[in-house]
């Protein structure tokens, strides 16, 4: 499939090439895609629905000059298991029942891109970036892996020798595998382990058999329109409260994936068609998912390795992947096998991911060269990882807990404001704290220009 010279018009590779194509970049998204919705109890049907919508939005709002999947974001995984949390401790509310209001919050999240957009637009993407510099940004995607990896141990604990094949299979494909195999290490090890743990009947498949082949992805108690005439007011605003700022380093990771795909295809898309559309792209396509009961969105880098590799960047089989993603989501059998997987397969490749969220935070410090000789970068590092582990954590009982309840148990600052009952986990007060601190500490703030942005994506693996 790789030529030597970039095609941007993928129909003159023939039918048959192009839907290998969308298919390659289908397979690219997938894995991390329907990772999101395992991990978090949402609906992988509606995850694939409102990732080839959105992904399909996103084309039509940049004029179709932007090469991009649209697929679940890891970053707010933190926030959704913050708001599980606050909802069976304060309200004694279970998964199900907590989702939408995690899902509002997302939403209200989304809509914090339509602002930056209008602010671009209107002042430049260099005043407005420059006050969510990585000192503010690395800090915190740092923290939401750390918060996270102990979820990964419970899931890991139910069984060992499942989890170390997922594991071993990830880091073997990352480091050895050549082409699409190494793009795609993460599904590999996930069905290396589902398919271990499957021949060795550590699978019940009672869900698979009793699901229809067709079927609606959505359904509407796991919608953000459930919560009408029946809402909990104090939960909803903490959601919202919990959720919305780490909005902030989703941003810069869409900036910087932008950009990347930019130098990949060797057009300056920052410019043309314009980051205030790919934000407003972004934007909307995780508003729109998250009221229907689907995880955020983000740009994939998945699917920028994999322009790399064939050199074909032809939008079109973006939009082709986008539309086969579409058609499974109508296939509620396929969404039960999804469901099915063992919680030890999850752990395992999770233990990586959470690390790598950890390390991307850690690299967009040291490649955008931010100075920890200077004491206010020191500061306000430190305030953000203090507070985003130290109150997360600051619930946490003991090691005798089962991991049913150790993957919800976390700590949050409480308050109370009229007959609400709001709580900020340490995500939300570490972020605003941070972006606080970088605001009003004198020295050390550099100059923005978009592709200084380094592009670690918490959207993939």
């Amino acid at each position: 499939m790789k030529t030597n010279e970039p095609i941007r018009d993928a129909k003159a590779l023939g039918t048959g090439k192009v839907l290998v194509l969308g298919l390659q970049h289908l397979f690219a998204m997938f894995g991390a895609t329907v990772l999101v919705p395992i991990l978090t109890g949402l609906s992988v049907s509606a995850t694939l629905l409102f990732a080839g919508l959105a992904t399909l939005f996103m084309h039509f709002v940049t004029g179709k000059k932007v090469p991009v999947f649209l697929g679940s974001s890891f970053a707010f995984l933190g926030g959704y298991s913050a708001v599980k949390a606050a909802a069976l401790a304060e309200y004694g509310l279970e998964t199900e029942a907590a989702l939408p209001y995690a899902c509002a919050g997302v939403a209200c999240a989304g809509l914090l891109y339509l602002i930056l957009s209008a602010i671009c637009k209107a002042v430049g993407s260099k005043n407005v970036m420059k006050f969510f510099p990585p000192v503010v940004t690395g800090p915190i995607i740092i923290a939401i892996g750390m918060i996270l990896a102990p979820s990964a141990i419970n899931n890991c604990q139910t069984d060992w020798l499942v989890a170390l094949i997922a594991i071993v299979v990830v880091i073997v494909c990352n480091i050895w595998g050549k082409g699409m195999i190494k793009i795609v290490p993460i599904l590999l090890g996930v069905v290396a382990s589902y398919l271990f743990a499957a021949l060795t009947g550590k699978v019940d498949f009672t869900l698979v058999a009793q699901a229809k082949w067709i079927g609606l992805p959505v359904q509407m108690k796991d919608t953000v329109f459930s919560l009408f005439g029946n809402c909990n007011s104090g939960l909803l605003i903490s959601a919202i409260i919990t959720i919305v700022p780490i909005a902030f380093a989703t941003m810069m990771e869409h900036v910087g994936d932008i950009s990347a795909i930019g130098a990949t295809i060797g057009k300056d898309l920052i410019e043309d068609p314009g980051l205030h559309r790919t934000l407003i792209g972004d934007g909307i396509g995780t508003t729109i998912a998250a009221l229907f009961g689907a995880p955020a969105n983000t740009t994939y880098g998945e699917n920028t390795g994999v322009l790399a590799l064939t050199k074909v960047y032809d939008p079109m089989v973006i939009r082709l992947a986008a539309v086969f993603a579409i058609i499974l989501s109508f296939c509620p059998k396929f969404a039960a096998l999804i469901t099915c997987m063992p919680a030890a397969t999850c752990g395992g490749v999770s233990i990586i991911l959470y690390g790598m969220i950890s390390a991307i935070g850690i690299r967009n410090m040291v490649e955008n060269h931010t100075d920890f000789q200077e004491s206010r970068n020191i500061i306000i590092a430190a305030a953000i990882i203090g507070l985003a582990l130290g109150v997360e954590f600051s619930g946490y009982l003991g090691s005798t807990i089962s991991p049913e309840v150790g993957n919800l148990l976390h700590g949050g600052i409480g308050f109370t404001v009229g007959t609400a009952k709001i709580t900020l986990s340490g995500l939300a007060v570490a972020s605003i704290v941070g972006i606080v601190l970088n605001a009003i500490l004198p020295g050390g703030r550099t100059e923005y220009t978009p592709n200084d942005i380094n592009s670690g994506s918490l959207g993939k693996y």
